[in-house]
């Protein structure tokens, strides 16, 4: 199993755009077969940072994810949501294994 760990840095005045975007990708990442642990927005302190988590069964399978995910008509739709509203500013992706023992 691993898990993608995304670190967003997004425009605080953006952040109803930004959650749109969320919403969008929870239900894509589910649809092509990861599991969406969630979008987490600024709440308390720092006013532009968010982050998301998802999970694949192997490294392998979040690569075919990425192939079907180019060539998903929604998929580029939520990208060019992003790009238009401008709501993220920056991203770093990461990805780690759990230890559950």
């Amino acid at each position: 199993m691993v898990t993608c760990y995304l670190k967003y840095v997004i425009d605080p005045y953006k952040l109803n755009e930004f959650e749109e975007y969320g919403k969008m990708w929870i239900r894509l990442v589910n649809k092509l077969g990861g599991t969406h642990q969630g979008y987490f927005l600024p709440h308390e302190g720092t006013n532009n940072i968010a982050y998301a988590l998802f999970t694949f069964p192997s490294l392998a399978a979040y690569e075919e994810y990425r192939v079907k995910m180019a060539l998903d008509a929604e998929c580029q739709e939520a990208y060019k949501f992003a790009e238009e509203t401008k709501c993220i500013l920056s991203y770093e992706r990461s990805f780690m294994r759990p230890i559950f023992e």
